[in-house]
């Protein structure tokens, strides 16, 4: 049987579990859709918060960043998982205990606005939109390969399998779902790392073959890395190549950004009592811990295989490199996608693939050759070309393409339904349109979801990035507006509306500003006026990273605004106090 055959049929058998799930759950009241009736047992939670927070950007694109950035890829190991932590300690019980269903209803009621609700709804869905762009991108990388097409015809068939099951099942069914697809996805991944640590380093556990020796005696794993790097004209893999202050400024922005994520916020609504918010976000983060301990295995072992075979002679040698004519059959197969490109500068056939190192280019010059002749190498198909690199069994690269559609397609729901839910039940059911009944209220939200993926869908024809650079974006929106709100909104009772609308809007404004200075307007190309040029950020500060410093300037303004106007209504004190101090015992405590 052939590698596509396998992949359809892989691949084909998840679908329609998928779908038979959210069929099975489909949601029939607003309870279901938002919420999923506040009925999950917090394990279930647990695993289905994982696969909503294991996105295309874990699973596809954040071993392809660590293959490519080496050590500074640590930032996005500790932000990621840190924010569950605080999530967990500082958000959950209490959001929970607040009893709504979204993150907008909590900021409404709290700072007693309609004003303030829709500023965080306006937070909530361009926080979401950027995000959805990530997985829009891991979507288009993984159907295309599967479908052995190009890019953009791959993200239109994966935007057509989101709209199915995520607009059919809401809440309800997408959590179902979503453990379904946590048990593909972890599978998938797990399964070619065990695989190639074996065939790499003999050791089968993945965490412990990246500080294991090599098979061939060649030495340990990430000591060949550091040569064939540097040798090749590459920084070495291990070492540091930004500044500490870019890396905490990014690991803070990502924590932040975590515990401010909508679409994860709202999966702590959807169990039964308090005490069983925190136990969901505990159950959440082993489930993560499985993928995150994985992942730094498998970027260096991938960056090892695409280096090894491409460069198949000896290191520096202008006969050591690839002949395009005997490229191999991965190789061919991701240039159908357009991720992968090569040209032939110096007409000599084979390929050239080495860094910008000074040294090297003056050897390489003296080879005759014209410049690295792999111009383009996506970082995000890493993880899915590496099986294919390293020649394991069809049904390992078939799964592998099925756990990267799972991962992509569970965050893809979950934000679609923060979207929708933020526009129909906090803008239309709450604001403008009060009157309307439980039926028209979810038909909104499915009309809205549906126009959220058609927006989506668009602006990940052209990303900013890659999936991980792009959910890191998202995460510095959710971190510079969303996040000091709920923070305030929990711990404060100074904090009035005005303070807190006027924080929203500084922190996210003046992330925008920075993120479109340096990135440009994502959906137009070469529209960034300073250039993504690190010379030209502000003091060193990545946009990635500038969530951080939004989210300081959040807190100082809301803070300032506050005191400077009327007190906090004291019905709204006694508000806060209920929510962070629990008065009496039984089912409101969950104990």
């Amino acid at each position: 049987m052939t590698l596509r055959a396998t992949t359809f049929i892989v691949v084909g058998l998840t679908f329609a579990i998928y779908i038979a799930i959210a069929i099975m759950a489909r949601a029939r009241s607003t309870s279901d859709f938002y919420v999923a009736g506040k009925g999950v047992h917090p394990v279930l939670n647990g695993m289905a918060t994982a696969a909503d927070w294991m996105s295309a950007a874990s699973f596809i694109s954040m071993a392809g960043l660590i293959a490519f950035m080496g050590y500074d890829a640590c930032a996005y190991l500790m932000g990621w998982t840190g924010g569950y932590v605080l999530l967990a300690m500082m958000l959950a019980p209490y959001l929970r205990k607040f009893g709504k269903f979204t993150v907008p209803e909590f900021i409404g009621d709290r700072y007693y606005s309609h004003s303030a609700r829709l500023v965080a709804v306006l937070c909530l869905i361009t926080c979401s939109i950027t995000y959805v762009i990530g997985q829009m991108k891991g979507i288009g990388v993984a159907f295309s390969r599967f479908l052995e097409v190009d890019y953009s015809t791959g993200l239109f068939c994966g935007m057509g399998i989101v709209f199915v099951y995520a607009v059919l099942g809401g809440m309800k069914g997408i959590t179902y779902t979503q453990i379904a697809q946590y048990c593909v996805l972890i599978f998938a991944y797990t399964v070619p790392a065990v695989f190639i640590g074996m065939q790499m380093t003999g050791n089968p556990i993945p965490q412990l073959a990246l500080g294991s020796e090599l098979s061939d005696g060649s030495g340990y794993l990430l000591s060949k890395l550091n040569t064939i790097c540097v040798d090749l004209g590459f920084a070495a893999y291990t070492a540091q190549k930004w500044s500490t202050w870019n890396v905490f400024l990014l690991t803070f922005s990502l924590m932040v950004g975590t515990a401010g994520l909508p679409h994860v916020i709202i999966r702590f609504f959807t169990v039964p009592k308090v005490r069983d918010a925190r136990f969901s976000t505990g159950w959440a983060l082993v489930f993560i811990t499985i993928l995150y301990t994985t992942a730094p295995a498998v970027g260096a072992m991938a960056r090892t295989n695409l280096m090894n075979t491409i460069q198949i002679g000896p290191v520096g040698s202008p006969t050591g490199n690839l002949l395009y004519a005997d490229r191999p059959s991965w190789f061919t197969n991701w240039e159908k996608t357009g991720l992968l490109k090569w040209v032939d500068k110096n007409h000599d056939g084979r390929i050239q693939y080495y860094g910008n190192n000074k040294e090297f280019a003056k050897k390489a010059e003296s080879f005759g050759w014209k410049g690295n002749e792999m111009v383009k190498v996506d970082r995000d198909i890493m993880v899915l070309a590496n099986p294919e690199i390293a020649n394991l069994p069809f049904w390992v690269i078939a799964l592998v393409a099925a756990g990267g559609i799972a991962a992509a397609l569970s965050t893809a729901a979950g934000l679609l339904l923060a979207i929708s839910s933020a526009i129909s039940h906090d803008v239309m059911k709450s604001v403008f349109m009060k009157n309307i009944n439980e039926k028209q209220e979810l038909l909104a939200s499915r009309i809205a979801m549906a126009g959220a993926i058609c927006v989506a869908g668009w602006l990940g024809l052209n990303p900013p990035g890659f999936a991980a650079q792009v959910v890191a974006l998202a995460f510095g929106l959710a971190a510079s507006s969303i996040f000091p709100a709920l923070m305030m909104g929990i711990f404060s009772k100074k904090v009035n509306r005005v303070g807190a609308i006027a924080g929203m809007l500084t922190g996210i404004g003046s992330t925008l500003l920075y993120i479109f200075l340096y990135k440009g307007w994502f959906f137009i190309k070469g529209t960034a006026p300073l250039a993504d040029n690190p010379e030209g950020w502000m003091l060193g500060i990545n946009p990635q990273s500038f969530g951080a410093v939004g989210a300081l300037l959040n807190f100082i303004v809301a803070f300032l605004v506050s005191s400077a106007t009327e007190p906090v209504p004291e019905h709204i004190q006694h508000l806060v106090e209920d929510i962070r101090v629990p008065k009496g015992s039984g089912a409101a405590t969950g104990h």
